[in-house]
């Protein structure tokens, strides 16, 4: 996997200026004891440079500044000031054997400033984005470009079911990711919105609920009061499969355990009961001798005292 095409640094060669942008094999990289950042990088995160640099190759240059000998001499390697995660992530590709361990590395060389302060200023004046314009730049990958939550996870090092979870969040209502921008909604009510992915649901939840019971169980609960749970009894009658299997959708939270999700097809669900229900009275009645069966979803004498009001 090449990822440059610069003519390659010669260290037999007269000193390189500052400013210069050269090749530089993987393998003549070092990092800087004068890197202003301690703690060092999480696995999780270089394992996202690597999966990002293998697809798109290596976005920026390090900045890179060379080794010099107690004598002053030049040793031929280079120590990176800035790009220590996208070093380590090179590294990861070569010891995985999809670049060789003398990659040529496109760098910046700085022989002008210093590099503790230089390696400051990149890790201070940096400001990560927004988490909503994360997730609206994750569903735009999706829409415009037909990625699934695999493949987009694949491009990024991390997980398709955090993906999926971006990309869910990345559905609601602007309205509401705008409010979130301005700090007026918190992650947690977010992610509740986002149990349904309906932004007409989204907006009336948010008007329906007074300001000071937004909580995010209370929003859930709005989000879903129209659906059925999987754990109600009509569901473990059928069996949400068997549900499932007849074209029924199923609503899942993404960010909580959900026991299994919430029904969305009521009239399906119902059908399928009865169905079950008629079945089952068929084959009493036939096993049993007796002459007639009928099938309801309550007991007559119940619906009747409902229907009454007596209930």
């Amino acid at each position: 996997m090449s990822l440059q095409t610069q003519t390659p640094t010669n260290p037999g060669r007269a000193p390189v200026q500052s400013g210069d942008v050269h090749e530089i094999a993987l393998n003549k990289l070092k990092a800087s004891p004068r890197n202003a950042r301690r703690v060092g990088h999480t696995a999780d995160d270089v394992e996202a440079r690597a999966a990002s640099i293998r697809v798109k190759g290596l976005l920026q240059p390090l900045v890179v500044e060379p080794e010099v000998k107690e004598g002053g001499q030049e040793s031929g390697y280079y120590l990176v000031t800035i790009g220590e995660g996208r070093r380590q992530a090179l590294k990861l590709l070569a010891k995985r054997k999809l670049i060789g361990k003398a990659e040529l590395v496109r760098c910046v060389v700085d022989t002008r400033n210093d590099p503790a302060e230089i390696s400051l200023d990149e890790n201070v004046s940096r400001r990560d984005m927004h988490p909503a314009d994360q997730f609206e730049a994750f569903k735009d990958l999706a829409d415009r470009k037909g990625y699934g939550a695999e493949e987009i996870g694949a491009r990024f090092g991390v997980s398709p079911q955090i993906v999926r979870q971006r990309l869910r969040l990345g559905s609601v209502a602007p309205a509401l990711l705008d409010l979130y921008r301005e700090d007026a909604l918190t992650l947690e009510q977010m992610m509740a919105f986002a149990v349904n992915p309906d932004p007409e649901r989204q907006m009336q939840v948010f008007a329906q609920l007074p300001q000071n019971n937004r909580q995010a169980y209370a929003i859930r609960r709005a989000m879903t009061d129209t659906k059925v749970s999987a754990d109600d009894r009509r569901v473990q009658f059928v069996g949400l499969e068997a549900y499932a299997e007849a074209g029924g959708p199923v609503l899942r939270d993404l960010f909580t355990e959900d026991r299994g999700g919430w029904i969305e097809d009521v009239v399906l669900l119902d059908q399928l009961v009865l169905e079950k229900l008629a079945a089952i009275a068929v084959n009493v009645r036939d096993t049993e001798g007796w002459k007639w069966s009928a099938a309801y979803l309550d007991s007559p004498a119940l619906m009747a005292a409902r229907g009454s009001g007596n209930g």
